[in-house]
């Protein structure tokens, strides 16, 4: 039985959906092809009709991962990444707080999708900085999305949640 091209597309954006989200939870290492063919609904067959190989479907997600949203006010965007719910949700949550330093150690394809993701989330930034000097919006933009993703680490690190709230709250400020 022949698949329809919008089928085909389906069954990507499921993977890539389901592999995101594990990723996100457990990391790399720790999730297998055939649980995330299981969390997309279908079968660890169809795999290799939409990657070569593990890697392949690591440098894919991120660059699905990685797409800056629509344009934001940078001080609204930072309130809602330094709060609770995206701490509590890094499997829904950014992809560079929760996998960049996997992604250091994967192919240059992954490393790369990454970049290219850093690059729109800054140029996003940039336009929601508030300023009408691009230097300075740059600047706020790189310096801003630097400590948004530098804090959310130790915060998901933390078993400490008055210490975690606390980081959080500074950083915002």
């Amino acid at each position: 039985m022949k698949v329809s091209r919008e089928q085909i597309a389906e069954n990507r954006r499921r993977i890539l959906e389901a592999a995101g989200r594990l990723f996100r939870a457990r990391g790399f290492a720790a999730v297998t092809v055939a649980e995330v063919m299981r969390e997309a609904g279908l079968t660890h067959d169809g795999f290799y009709g939409h990657f070569r190989s593990k890697g392949g479907l690591i440098a894919a997600t991120l660059a699905a991962l990685v797409v800056a949203p629509e344009p934001v006010v940078l001080s609204d965007d930072a309130a809602g990444y330094l709060g609770p719910v995206h701490r509590d949700n890094p499997a829904g949550g950014c992809p560079v707080a929760a996998l960049v330093s996997e992604t250091i150690r994967q192919p240059l394809e992954a490393r790369a999708a990454m970049t290219e993701g850093l690059h729109r989330q800054i140029a996003r930034l940039c336009n929601g900085a508030g300023t009408a000097d691009s230097e300075a919006a740059r600047q706020a933009a790189i310096g801003s999305w630097a400590a948004m993703v530098g804090a959310m680490i130790p915060v998901r690190m933390s078993d400490d949640p008055a210490l975690s709230d606390d980081v959080l709250a500074q950083t915002r400020a």
